[in-house]
């Protein structure tokens, strides 16, 4: 399988894993959706509902491909989904953690961009 594929397969597994996992103790008024586009290469978990009266929508992780790279453009995970490709072989040098300033990225031990 090429990188581009495998990549593609490991982002959806994570998610849907997260996902599935969250659906066991659910939060009333609030749905959980994942949303994976692969021909832009976009893959998102986030949550939509009601609480309260009032709207609630959040992105708890997305995740794109660019430049052959995982870009974690929005990770609120306890453990990080960037540990959860380094445990599944992914080298850090192909991870990207697009929430982080570029100026700050030289700092972590994955890739710049």
């Amino acid at each position: 399988m090429d990188k581009l594929n495998h990549y593609r397969d490991l982002i959806k597994r994570i998610l849907t894993q997260y996902h599935q996992l969250a659906a066991q103790t659910p939060s009333a008024g609030l749905e959980s959706l994942l949303a994976f586009d692969e021909s832009r290469d976009q893959y998102l978990w986030l949550q939509t509902g009601w609480r309260q009266k009032k709207r609630v929508r959040g992105i708890t992780v997305h995740i794109q491909i660019k430049n052959d790279k995982i870009w974690i453009e929005e990770d609120w995970t306890e453990v990080g989904i960037a540990n959860e490709f380094l445990n599944l072989g992914v080298p850090a040098s192909d991870i990207v953690l697009g929430f982080h300033p570029p100026d700050v990225r030289q700092f972590t031990e994955f890739a710049l961009a």
